[in-house]
């Protein structure tokens, strides 16, 4: 709900008992904080003037909706509000870290809009996530840092995903792997993981230090408790930003940090960022039967796209409850066909009708698209009038039947 739905609302309801307590308090706040004098004594009389006269003081309408101090509520606003390194008086030198890595991305807005565009369908779910758990909001951004918000990104030491987990880390945390389904892809299992693993790290070597967890997830719990160790040997107190780690990890939590303050205050650093909605943007289904991205397509005019989209652990176009039994769906699907779907059984997904036409998307073959609605490939070339049928156009609409 915006602020001017919010503030048409209270209009439509002014003669209630909470908007006279708040108008009243609104009342109170500036009749405290302003000088003592006649409020109508310099107001033009009302009815000569014009206008309805007003049962309150001009400066009291004014004042009422600046107590209200309402905001429209999105992704960037909650994650705003649930940040806690954000005050934090860092020694100089550290400091520094953190601002070349501003300066940094200070540079380079595009790649900052470009990057949280990317963030779109799962900043608003892994906020939710980090800040159920009480951790700071700032951990949302990791993936920032590791992957670039990018679900299928690989890097060529065989990290994976938005969280970037190696195999063997996923392994230990009960990712499944094998040639229908990565884990680490899995967005939802792998946030679930990597919060998991963060919050373990901190509690069992570091007494809940979070910024030293991090630091763990990054170079290896071994490599950062040798470092505490020798830090701790010349002051007790010794944090991360005390420690002489690897270069890559040095700079971790200054890149994370200086992302935090500039998502903070985006104008500030003349940076823009895309309209998130404070809901996350999917739902999710529970299958116990097999399905296909195709089928799915199908069942819910969903485009395939959309669906692969949301669903980066399935690495060949289709679920197996064997290795994974959530799919996600744009949240805007009827609730009534998303209940359906969780309850489809294999006779119904063989009875499916086939729709009347569809519209191809880009990698789409002729071949692929009559293997996947079970039609003659020469049908659909006559059905559709094709002189080039290996050169289907994104967004083309094809017909699926002689009718």
């Amino acid at each position: 709900m915006t602020y001017r739905t919010i503030r048409q609302r209270l209009m439509l309801s002014a003669g209630s008992t909470v908007i006279m307590g708040l108008m009243l308090a609104a009342a109170a706040n500036t009749q405290a904080s302003a000088p003592a004098y006649d409020a109508y004594a310099d107001t033009p009389d009302n009815e000569s003037a014009g206008t309805a006269a007003s049962p309150y003081p001009s400066s009291f309408q004014t004042h009422f909706w600046e107590a209200l101090d309402l905001e429209p509520q999105d992704a960037w606003t909650t994650l705003r509000q649930s940040f806690q390194w954000q005050d934090l008086t860092l020694p100089p030198a550290a400091q520094a870290r953190v601002d070349e890595w501003i300066e940094y991305y200070r540079a380079s807005p595009q790649n900052i809009a470009t990057i949280t565009e990317r963030a779109t369908p799962w900043l608003a779910w892994i906020s939710q996530q980090v800040s159920e758990r009480g951790l700071p909001g700032e951990i949302a951004l990791i993936p920032f840092v590791e992957s670039s918000f990018d679900p299928s990104a690989r890097s060529h030491r065989g990290a994976a995903g938005l969280w970037q987990f190696m195999p063997g880390t996923g392994d230990a945390l009960g990712l499944v792997r094998n040639g229908n389904y990565d884990g680490r892809l899995d967005v939802i299992t792998s946030t679930d993981a990597a919060l998991d693993y963060l919050e373990m790290q901190a509690d069992q070597w570091y007494e809940g230090d979070i910024m030293l967890s991090l630091a763990a997830y990054n170079a290896g719990a071994g490599t950062v408790n040798r470092a505490l160790r020798q830090a701790q040997s010349q002051d007790s107190n010794a944090d991360y930003w005390d420690l002489s780690l690897p270069h890559e990890t040095m700079q971790y939590i200054p890149k994370l940090k200086a992302i935090a303050t500039i998502i903070n205050d985006p104008a500030r650093f003349n940076v823009s960022l895309p309209e998130i909605h404070v809901d996350p943007a999917f739902a999710k289904v529970q299958l116990e039967q097999p399905l296909s991205i195709a089928q799915a397509s199908r069942l819910l005019d969903v485009s395939q796209s959309a669906l692969a989209e949301l669903n980066p652990g399935l690495l060949n176009g289709s679920i197996d409850p064997r290795s994974a039994q959530t799919l996600l769906v744009p949240e805007e699907v009827d609730t009534q066909v998303l209940a359906q779907l969780s309850q489809t059984t294999s006779s119904d997904l063989a009875s499916a009708p086939t729709p009347d036409s569809y519209r191809v998307e880009r990698g789409d073959s002729l071949s692929a698209i009559a293997s996947r609605y079970n039609v003659n490939q020469n049908d659909l070339i006559r059905w559709n009038a094709l002189d080039r049928p290996e050169a289907l156009q994104p967004g083309q609409l094809l017909t699926l039947s002689g009718r």
